[in-house]
């Protein structure tokens, strides 16, 4: 099987070296030649355009940063279904709106092209070690062709229904993760302002009703060493709530929970914590309490 892969940032490059190291033929395109570089190094081929890393190949994946970039890269000028034969499978890894993958695949089909959305989810860890979380929307005999090649890049693969049901997966976990990353931090805030010790707080919530994932995943290696250095970061989190808000409008569907966490991410934004992680939210609580929440180091 004859791959193409388009998009070598801090997910992307992860994954197609994962790919590569699966045994499959490889073909790359991104805008950094560095990351083109370390790719080639390690045995893949470059392209110069989407047209180009199409040609001739069984499935092309693409990993990019919006939706708008992921229909030019696909549907615009020596894009990737310039260069698609018949037959070829195109899985975009990205986060986009369904709306937004739904007229991918419609143009797509026109050209017996075939387009599945399958988002990750675990960061630039899961990436490096193959183990992410796969949503995947399309046809059930497309998931299949496309399943081994998969598998080399994520633990978890889920065919989760028709074109778009994966990136609808992933907006609705996204939205709970902001949602909760938020509501820790003001938690943590809260009882540091009231005088207790954040450890004393972490050790008691982790294995009580208020416990979850943003609290395990963000305490320990992150708000109790005052390390922000991004797994995920604060501009990603506040475009996949767009995405969220975007869908909610769409379907005449209110979203108080996501609007309200979006405009404390657009705060922390403003403040220059775009590039830190998530966690880094907590700093507007730390600010607005006159309080640090943190471990004293040893």
């Amino acid at each position: 099987m004859r791959i193409g892969f388009i998009g070598l940032g801090v997910m992307g490059k992860r994954m197609a070296m994962n790919v590569l190291k699966g045994g499959y033929e490889l073909t790359v395109s991104d805008l950094n030649k560095d990351a083109v570089k370390e790719l080639v190094d390690a045995g893949a081929k470059e392209a110069n355009t989407p047209a180009e890393v199409s040609e001739g190949k069984d499935v092309i994946f693409t990993s990019l940063p919006n939706s708008a970039i992921v229909e030019a890269v696909i549907l615009g000028k020596n894009g990737v279904l310039e260069g698609a034969k018949e037959g070829a499978i195109v899985v975009d890894l990205s986060s986009i709106t369904p709306k937004s993958i739904q007229n991918i695949a419609r143009k797509a089909s026109e050209k017996g092209v075939e387009v599945m959305d399958a988002p990750v989810s675990g960061g630039a860890s899961g990436a490096e070690k193959g183990t992410l979380t796969i949503m995947v929307g399309g046809k059930t005999e497309t998931f299949e062709k496309v399943l081994p090649v998969l598998n080399c890049v994520g633990k978890k693969v889920n065919h989760v229904g028709d074109v778009g049901a994966g990136d609808t997966v992933k907006l609705v976990n996204n939205l709970l993760l902001g949602a909760n990353m938020v509501a820790v931090s003001e938690a943590l805030a809260l009882g540091v302002k009231a005088g207790l010790k954040p450890e004393v707080l972490y050790d008691i919530i982790s294995q009580s009703s208020g416990g979850s994932y943003a609290l395990t995943a963000k305490y320990s290696n992150f708000i109790a060493k005052g390390n922000f250095e991004p797994g995920f970061m604060i501009d990603l989190q506040y475009k996949d709530l767009q995405l969220a808000v975007d869908t909610a409008k769409d379907m005449k569907m209110p979203l108080v929970m996501g609007n309200l966490a979006q405009q404390m991410y657009e705060i922390a934004r403003a403040k220059g914590l775009g590039t830190e992680d998530i966690s880094a939210v907590l700093k507007l609580y730390e600010e607005w309490g006159n309080i640090e929440v943190r471990e004293e180091q040893a």
